[in-house]
């Protein structure tokens, strides 16, 4: 086994299921592992708190020019291990595919930008401008951990890696959460006249919602398509023979580039106060939202754009730009200016799922691919 894919077995073997989910023991063992990596080659590395026993780990290589920077981030933090069907933490290499919990969902680009600044750092030779990785805590969950890396942060770009198939992705949706309830009258099932349904008040809702949501298909983002609105959660009611007094929905809102948190709820609110004039018996309020990340867009003249384009030529590979409706730590770099780019090995298709694996061939040519990126940035 190669260096950088016994690096990524030794990070599968470690449990490091993000904190929030039941069960998870959170980023402590996999941010020690990081750590060791760097220190046992004699390179600058720290540690940045971001929850008590939670910490970013950071690896410096000084540039030529240190006045610019290029990041690479990569998350230590998985998603729960509900539902697989293989071990989790057992890096079986089986048709050429290393199997695990987190092989490709996140790290397997760790690993790959680990070795990356390593052997840069190895070389001897200073690379054009700083370089840094960022393993960072919390991406599964809420993003602390690449805001707080971003606190103060300059920065001339930034790689961040997810499972893009070896596309240089320069555009994501963000992602929207709230919650709506409607408000009704408890009664006697029997006599269903003397209350008010919050449950039908609700449909009135989804169907809205739903109406809505087929007028949005019609606006399309070049790499990302159509804006979504999902309704992924519905409760209501306390007994079959209650008239429900209450009801609530969970919404799910992708977003895209341009569209702005503000703007759309005041959106929504607009459709949730029109139909309430059109049904009075609809009393229906929207909750603060319970999770929002913006999407992100890079211009495709940025430089880290066109040297990845240039490399991804070199390997014979797909060199154009691509697009994927999924959130990352990348938006959290474009917001404060720093072109970006998401590239990484393996698909999305087995991030967080039942048998989660990463071509092995693929991680090794991500390490060439970052370690190029490094060597050529100015």
């Amino acid at each position: 086994m190669s260096p950088v894919l016994q690096t990524l077995a030794d990070l599968v073997r470690i449990n490091s299921i993000n904190s929030s989910y039941e069960g998870g023991p959170g980023e402590a063992e996999a941010a020690a592992y990081v750590r060791r990596f760097f220190e046992q080659r004699g390179m600058e590395v720290w540690e940045q708190e971001v929850f008590p026993g939670r910490n970013n780990v950071i690896a410096r290589v000084s540039g030529r020019d240190a006045s610019r920077r290029i990041v690479f981030e990569a998350h230590m933090d998985t998603v729960s291990i509900k539902g697989m069907t293989i071990d989790p933490f057992d890096p079986v290499v089986r048709d050429g595919r290393l199997h695990g919990r987190g092989s490709v969902d996140d790290k397997a680009g760790l690993a790959a930008m680990m070795h990356a600044v390593a052997d840069i750092h190895a070389s001897g030779v200073r690379p054009p401008c700083e370089v840094w990785l960022a393993a960072v805590v919390d991406e599964e969950f809420s993003f602390r951990g690449v805001v707080k890396l971003c606190e103060g942060l300059k920065a001339d770009a930034a790689v961040v890696a997810e499972p893009t198939e070896f596309k240089c992705v320069i555009a994501s949706k963000g992602v929207l959460r709230w919650r709506i309830h409607t408000k009704g009258k408890a009664a006697h099932s029997s006599k269903p006249h003397l209350g008010i349904n919050a449950i039908t008040a609700m449909s009135r809702v989804v169907l809205a919602l739903n109406e809505d949501h087929e007028r949005m298909q019609g606006a399309k983002h070049p790499l990302l398509g159509p804006g979504t609105c999902n309704v992924g959660v519905i409760h209501g009611g306390v007994q079959v023979n209650f008239v429900p007094d209450e009801a609530v929905i969970e919404i799910d809102r992708r977003l895209l580039p341009g569209e702005e948190v503000p703007e759309v709820l005041a959106h929504y609110q607009t459709l949730l106060d029109g139909l309430m004039k059109r049904h009075p018996d609809v009393i229906a309020e929207m909750e603060a939202p319970m999770l929002q990340d913006w999407p992100f867009q890079t211009d495709e003249d940025a430089s880290v754009v066109q040297l990845a384009r240039v490399l991804l030529g070199e390997m014979g590979r797909e060199n154009g730009v691509s697009g994927v409706p999924f959130g990352s730590d990348a938006s959290k770099f474009s917001r404060l200016g720093i072109p970006t780019i998401l590239f990484g090995p393996g698909s999305i298709d087995q991030a967080h799922a039942a048998v989660e694996y990463v071509e092995c061939a693929e991680v090794e040519k991500a390490l060439e691919f970052y370690t190029e990126i490094a060597r050529r940035f100015v």
